[in-house]
């Protein structure tokens, strides 16, 4: 890959300023003093420190990086509306057990493909990604072509925690894809139990989430585990891609029973609808799935 383009950015401006001196506290009488020493302390908010978003470009596609040569997003400069990588790409397996639901979410935003996917090709679904960093909706917007909010388009800056604890969001989304990474993109900053027991909650009465895990990394096993148990065991992983990324399908609503037939038949019209290799999804749904028969159950 390329060098890394170096972008300024206030996160990095931020980490290299210098804590200007505090000055000199003015005398207060004793009882002043006494006053000030019961007060109760107001903590302001502590807001959180990103890593600078940089760059990179290489035989027609760009990068988006936090400072660190692990691909954060991409996007190909010819098709700025086609999904690049191959694990983002089986990140809209959904596909195959839902028809277009009504309102379809991310969690993580990156280099906005999902999300300029689903607002492109999915109609008339109502597509909202929430990203905590403001320098990653502005590259998205910038450097990625990511469109402005419309009526069926939203951006949010905001933590994704908060937004699955929202009650207002429960039983609402059809489709939620999760991709929350940090610089390291060594496994998801959001993995516990509750986060994703709320992720549960947060979908429709027939729903799917897709996660990005890091198939080569101990957080995988934990992030299955947990997975597992906020969904009663109905999760199943997708073969790791060259990538190195493994992603998971975690489902609510009643218990799936679909024959492979039908599997197949609808991702051929999803390849020749939507363009994406649905075919590979249905052979790796096979291959994880550890069932015998012509038949997959959830």
């Amino acid at each position: 890959m390329t060098t890394l383009i170096k972008r300024a950015s206030a996160e990095a401006r931020a980490f290299n300023k210098t804590k200007a001196a505090p000055k000199a506290a003015s005398r207060r009488s004793a009882a002043a003093a006494d006053d000030l020493d019961h007060a109760p302390v107001i903590e302001s908010p502590r807001k959180p420190r990103f890593a600078p978003v940089t760059f990179s470009e290489e035989s027609g596609v760009r990068y988006l990086h936090f400072g660190t040569e692990w691909v954060q997003g991409a996007m190909r400069l010819s098709k700025p509306n086609h999904i690049e990588l191959e694990y983002a790409q089986q990140m809209m397996a959904w596909l195959l057990f839902l028809a277009t639901p009504a309102r379809i979410v991310q969690l993580g935003l990156g280099a906005a493909a999902l999300t300029k996917f689903a607002h492109r090709f999915l109609r008339p679904a109502k597509v909202e990604a929430i990203e905590l960093n403001p320098a990653v909706v502005v590259a998205a917007r910038t450097m990625f072509d990511l469109p402005y909010d419309d009526a069926r388009l939203t951006v949010r800056e905001l933590d994704a925690w908060d937004f699955v604890q929202d009650r207002a969001n429960h039983g609402t989304i059809g489709a939620l894809q999760i991709d929350v990474y940090d610089a390291t993109a060594r496994g998801p900053v959001l993995d516990s139990v509750a986060f994703y027991r709320a992720v549960r909650a947060c979908l429709a009465e027939a729903g799917v989430a897709t996660i990005n895990l890091f198939g080569d990394h101990p957080s995988f096993v934990r992030n299955m585990k947990r997975l597992n148990e906020a969904f009663d065991g109905r999760v199943i992983a997708l073969p790791e891609v060259h990538e190195g990324n493994r992603v998971a399908l975690a489902f609510s609503g009643p218990a799936l029973d679909v024959t492979y037939a039908a599997l197949e038949k609808r991702a051929r019209v999803l390849e020749a609808k939507l363009g994406l290799p649905a075919s590979q999804w249905v052979k790796a749904l096979r291959a994880s799935s550890g069932q015998d028969g012509e038949t997959f159950t959830i």
